[in-house]
């Protein structure tokens, strides 16, 4: 989504300082005449000491961008009073309920039955409102849109039972909070359980989760899909709050990588790479293509001013024409990135034409043949969407541009001829009298018209629905990629500004190739990691520092401030996990567990990768480690630390997140608990024996060897014979928590918020 960089950490700024929201109920005229009152006083001194009660909020209007959007016809003049009026108002909250949850159809009762019809006639603010309902366009009735702000939700108390609810599901992960328009691009993907996806711009994650949802859909239970969503993003913090989101998935189909969108690595087989072993040497793959990817690019975010009102007093045209080349690498390289075959969406939060039909004319101009603009009109027929435009101007300091021949004439070098609808560069070839001849249409100003299908890319206006704005594009890869030449006309910045990218990332990847030389051979300096140490001959504490910072490096691995991947392979760590726990053999270990420690003494967390997502590592290795993995997998052991923990015959526990997927495969530190004793496990954290209810419970606990077990809830369904055959039924319907055995009680291992939730569900079913 949009609205990245300097802008948006502007605004992030302004409201960590403590500024109040711009929707903020404004104080009634005679309220105001009050306060003023009360504060038009003196000190001592005599001297005024008024001051304003509050901050006061942005303007939301700006006069440049009423003028732009009027001329650049992005909504029908008779309709611009409803446009304008309803981007001033705050946006609606909305969220989605996580599909692959075990308790999705549970939650969408909940809203239906429970939260519709109590908030339908809730009023706030004197006003009456429409509660909360769902996206008609959503399938399955799994999106929903509140009539309240997120305002109105944080402070009105006769929603704080709805808000809480909101916030404990949206923690657990089984609702992500998203915005209406920003929902629709990955349903235009048509992603399938077996498709290999990349997210480019992927941060803060909701479009991501959203496609690993699908990835998942109809996932039976103790089983993978072949497919992996890898999610990228450029900015590092960004990216810990991507892992933070998409987290709560709880899945081993994941990568999340930290590269340049437009230098995304395809990660070739490099043949010569012998580095990881002869065991690699049969792997089919041999670069990193994938079936489908999402290009939401970075862009102005002038779709979101609902959202974040402090765009209004910053817009400007500039915004839109800074980002456009960056916008066009992206796309291309998600092209290049695609297989002949996928689908690439294309799209962002901005209603400027700049970053929107003219990044697709571009696209369609430079791939030929080889990608078309699918028509997607008939797909989710309930959104209502407008059509892309075919004709726009381009401003550039105050200046109209109709075409690259304006923009040449008003000596416009940083604007680029693919900001407009033909794409030509101006190629003056007339003589000067020809000139002399033409000075009389100089002041008339033509616009261009595009003869490309723009008409199918869609546009969401806000009025339409009661939502932000957004820009879709949906292409069709039918053949590869044409080999683009690079231009040598002068006009041609946008191939400039990527051939001195290439440039710079050429000058990295050498840098880089040093710091994995000197990872590997001492005798090569690394350049620009720390300053440069003086030594003086036959000091031995200094070549020891020297000697202990290379093994760091070497620990370290090629990407600086990232942990290595690293397969885990102690088989005697292994083996003792598969005897304590009776884990099947149908249940595959060999090269699905990874760590990011290559000390085996050391290792604190595993972590359970899908097929598809081990091929893609191995490929990593075989390539070079060109991906820099920030994250992978799914949590599955923690090395247990406390004295009771280490006296267990096996000191890593299964986690939280890895349970659902463990779980059918276990026969052994497994048992089930009546209805009451599971509650009370929930309720008080940690049961003595003696203070189990069940005696049946109490006794199948007796059993179960100390450290980490498996309580599943007894439906009436659970097998009561004796040794193997009391291990419980597992199902979609299946609800289970971690414990650990100690020597006199039984305690739960898992959050204080999972534990509330759990309560929640049963109290409801029952």
């Amino acid at each position: 989504m949009g609205g990245r960089g300097r802008s948006r950490r502007t605004q992030r700024k302004h409201f960590r300082d403590g500024r109040e929201n711009v929707w903020k109920t404004k104080k009634s005229d005679s309220q105001e005449a009050e306060g003023s009152n009360n504060n038009n006083e003196n000190d001592s001194n005599g001297n005024n000491t008024n001051k304003p009660t509050h901050w006061q909020p942005f303007a939301i209007e700006n006069a440049a961008f009423d003028e732009y959007y009027k001329e650049q016809g992005v909504v029908r003049p008779e309709e611009w009073g409803s446009f304008i009026e309803c981007l001033r108002k705050p946006l609606p909250a909305a969220f989605r309920i996580n599909s692959s949850s075990q308790f999705c159809t549970d939650l969408r009762s909940q809203l239906e039955d429970e939260f519709m019809k109590a908030l339908l006639a809730e009023g706030t603010d004197g006003n009456e409102a429409e509660g909360i309902k769902p996206l008609p366009w959503y399938p399955n009735n799994f999106a929903w849109m509140s009539s309240f702000s997120r305002m109105q939700l944080r402070k009105n108390k006769n929603l704080e039972r709805f808000h809480e609810f909101l916030k404990q599901e949206n923690e657990i992960g089984n609702i992500t909070r998203q915005e209406a328009v920003s929902m629709v691009p990955p349903l235009f993907l048509d992603v399938h359980r077996d498709h290999f996806v990349l997210d480019m711009c992927a941060a803060p994650g909701s479009k991501t989760f959203q496609l690993l949802e699908m990835i998942h859909q109809e996932s039976e239970v103790g089983a993978l899909p072949n497919g992996m969503v890898i999610a990228n993003d450029v900015d590092v913090q960004r990216c810990n709050l991507l892992i933070h989101q998409t987290k709560r998935m709880c899945t081993s189909n994941l990568a999340v990588t930290n590269h340049e969108a437009q230098h995304f690595p395809s990660c070739r087989w490099k043949k010569n790479n012998t580095t990881n072993g002869s065991d690699l040497a049969g792997m089919s793959m041999t670069e990193l293509l994938f079936d489908r990817v999402l290009c939401d690019v970075p862009c102005s975010g002038d779709g979101t001013l609902r959202k974040a009102p402090d765009i209004w007093r910053k817009w400007s045209v500039g915004m839109a024409n800074g980002v456009h080349c960056l916008q066009l690498q992206i796309a291309m390289r998600g092209l290049a990135l695609l297989k002949t075959g996928g689908r690439m969406v294309y799209s962002t939060c901005s209603m400027n034409p700049v970053e929107n039909e003219a990044v697709v004319s571009e696209i369609l101009r430079k791939c030929g043949g080889s990608v078309e603009l699918v028509d997607v009109s008939s797909e989710l027929p309930q959104l209502v969407r407008r059509p892309g435009l075919k004709s726009w101007k381009v401003r550039d300091k105050g200046t109209w541009l109709g075409s690259h021949k304006d923009a040449c004439k008003y000596g416009r070098s940083g604007i680029v001829p693919s900001m407009f609808p033909s794409g030509q560069p101006h190629v003056d070839t007339s003589s000067d009298d020809n000139n002399n001849n033409d000075n009389d249409n100089d002041d008339v100003l033509v616009t261009e018209v595009s003869s490309l299908p723009l008409e199918r890319c869609m546009r969401i206006a806000p009025h339409d629905q009661n939502s932000g704005a957004f820009f879709i594009a949906v292409l069709h890869k039918i053949s590869p990629l044409p080999v683009i030449q690079t231009k040598s006309s002068k006009h041609s910045r946008c191939d400039e500004k990527s051939k001195q990218s290439e440039d710079i990332k050429a000058m990295d990847v050498d840098v880089k190739n040093e710091e994995s030389d000197e990872a590997t051979n001492p005798s090569k300096k690394l350049k620009g990691t720390e300053p440069e140490k003086t030594e003086t001959l036959n000091n031995p504490k200094s070549r020891a520092e020297k000697a202990n910072d290379k093994r760091k490096l070497q620990i370290q691995g090629k990407w600086f401030g990232v942990d290595p991947v690293v397969f885990f392979k102690d088989d005697a760590i292994l083996t003792n996990i598969k005897e304590f726990y009776g884990i099947h053999e149908s249940f595959s270990f060999t090269h699905r567990l990874i760590t990011r420690n290559i000390d085996t003494n050391h290792v604190k967390r595993i972590y359970y990768v899908s097929e598809s997502v081990k091929n893609v590592v191995e490929l990593n290795f075989l390539a070079g480690e060109q991906l820099k993995i920030t994250s992978i997998g799914l949590k599955m052991f923690e090395r247990q630390t406390s004295r009771e923990g280490t006296s267990s015959p096996c000191v890593f526990r299964i986690s939280s997140e890895g349970l659902p997927l463990l779980l059918p495969h276990m026969t052994k530190q497994i048992t089930s608990s009546p209805a009451v004793d599971f509650k009370h496990l929930l309720q008080y954290k940690s049961i003595k024996f003696p203070d189990i209810v069940d005696d049946r419970f109490r006794e199948k606990v007796a059993v179960l060897a100390l450290g980490c077990c498996v309580v599943v809830l007894n439906t009436g369904n659970e097998n009561e014979g004796e040794g193997a055959s009391d291990r419980p039924k597992v199902d979609k319907s299946t609800i289970a928590i971690g414990c650990w055995k100690g020597r006199s009680s039984l305690s739960v291992m898992v959050t204080a918020v999972d534990c509330q939730e759990l309560l929640e569900r049963l109290l409801i079913r029952s």
